[in-house]
């Protein structure tokens, strides 16, 4: 690790090891020199205990994507890496990436650690699955999934020795569609040893992250009462009349998230079309509650810029080089990015926009400016403390609505036909 400072035109530099004691050796010589602010790399996840150490001591650090800095005249040493960085960030040329708070770190840490788990867990019941198709057990095609309440109870019981297809299928919980015929005929297999040994293994260790997960809930959860406002909200939130309450999936947090987040940022985001724990999670996880959105990302198009989810024009000379979005891997993205696929076939405004954008622009450009407007809304509604209100989200453009009518009138002038207005007619 190295570093560089300037004072009256004489240049230091030295360099440090990344074990602890050198990290504090460059606390205590930039303490020693004077240094307020400084400027480092994100380069992979190296920088997090140097970050974490300066910021402690009350230096400002700088975060920056090494994209943006990637353009180092002349040779390419680490040396001249350091020297570049604090020429640009001299000249106030740098950009300070996001960073959540203290208290929104640990929690995002638990947060980001239970996806891995829930991914892997996710791959043990496909290899159990596939033990069970080479017992010839077909659990798949008669319950919903092989990690449900009758897919868990019928392997138990497996794996205690059973074997009679009868008692077996009794095991099945009563909202079984199923017939009896179908599940006695599915549960006639090849119990060899070896199949038996490896899906006992693999029943451990399902088992055994789901008690990590109920664990990590557990803990999520004490997280999630310390960060935000203390008061809660004075009113109950109540899902608007006439729509169905969410269910929350298998893999969630057991939180309540709609009175949470109704704490958090002061308006129910479970009323938006197709909002769910997931994308709660996310939100509250990545960013922290509504004050460290609102000064983080003042305006929508500050947030959006950072999910990378609106475009990114490139323009010189006149001509548009580039107008995709940018490439970035952002976690909170891709939660409104799962959110617009699943509003193919609602029934609401937003699924109509969704529908609707697929069909001009695509289906990947499609479901990327459904979340565009997803975070749009829910940008709008947390500053303005708003409730969710469809004529406000889809409110029509003067501009938009002109057009519109030029083509219709375009369009009846082709086939013959001449628009009139239905007031004129009712006063004829």
């Amino acid at each position: 690790m190295r570093a560089r400072t300037r004072s009256k035109r004489i240049e230091h530099w030295r360099t440090f090891t990344s074990f602890t004691g050198g990290l504090r050796e460059l606390r205590d010589w930039l303490l020693a020199c004077a240094v307020t602010t400084v400027a480092m790399e994100s380069t992979g996840n190296y920088w997090v205990n140097c970050y974490d150490l300066l910021e402690e001591a009350g230096i400002e650090v700088c975060l920056v994507n090494a994209r943006h800095v990637k353009g180092v005249p002349g040779k390419k040493t680490d040396v001249c890496d350091a020297q570049w960085l604090q020429q640009l960030h001299a000249a106030g040329l740098l950009k300070k990436s996001f960073r959540p708070a203290q208290d929104v770190l640990r929690l995002r840490y638990l947060v980001r650690h239970r996806d891995s788990l829930v991914r892997e867990n996710a791959g043990h019941v496909h290899r159990i699955q596939k033990v069970l198709t080479e017992m010839n057990l077909k659990l798949h095609h008669v319950f919903s999934d092989i990690d449900g309440v009758s897919g868990r109870a019928i392997i138990t019981a497996i794996l205690a020795g059973e074997r009679d297809p009868k008692v077996l299928a009794a095991l099945r919980d009563g909202r079984c569609r199923s017939c009896e015929a179908d599940i006695l005929a599915a549960l006639e297999g090849n119990y060899r040893p070896e199949y038996l040994f490896v899906l006992g293994q693999l029943q451990t260790q399902w088992d055994e992250i789901r008690r990590h997960l109920a664990n990590l809930d557990e803990e999520i959860a004490g997280l999630v009462g310390g960060i935000g406002p203390a008061a809660a909200p004075t009113a109950e939130p109540t899902p608007r009349p006439g729509r169905k309450r969410k269910q929350t999936g298998k893999n969630a947090i057991a939180l309540d998230f709609r009175k949470e987040g109704c704490r958090y940022y002061g308006v129910d985001l479970l009323e938006i079309d197709g909002i769910g724990s997931g994308v709660l999670t996310a939100l509250m996880s990545e960013i922290g509650p509504r004050d460290n959105l609102l000064e983080s990302f003042g305006s929508a198009d500050r947030f959006c810029a950072w999910l990378g989810v609106c475009p990114c024009n490139q323009i010189s000379g006149g001509k548009v080089l580039r107008s995709g979005t940018r490439k970035t891997r952002n976690r909170l993205a891709e939660a409104f990015r799962l959110v617009a696929f699943g509003l193919e076939k609602a029934k609401c405004r937003m699924g109509e926009y969704c529908r609707r954008m697929k069909g001009r622009l695509g289906k990947a450009e499609g479901i990327t400016a459904t979340a565009h407007k997803l975070a749009r809304v829910i940008h709008a509604m947390i500053a303005n403390g708003r409730s969710y209100d469809e004529s406000k989200a889809f409110r029509s453009n003067p501009g938009v609505e002109k057009k519109r009518l030029k083509t219709l009138k375009t369009l009846a002038a082709k086939q013959g036909f001449q628009l009139v207005p239905i007031q004129s007619v009712r006063m004829s």
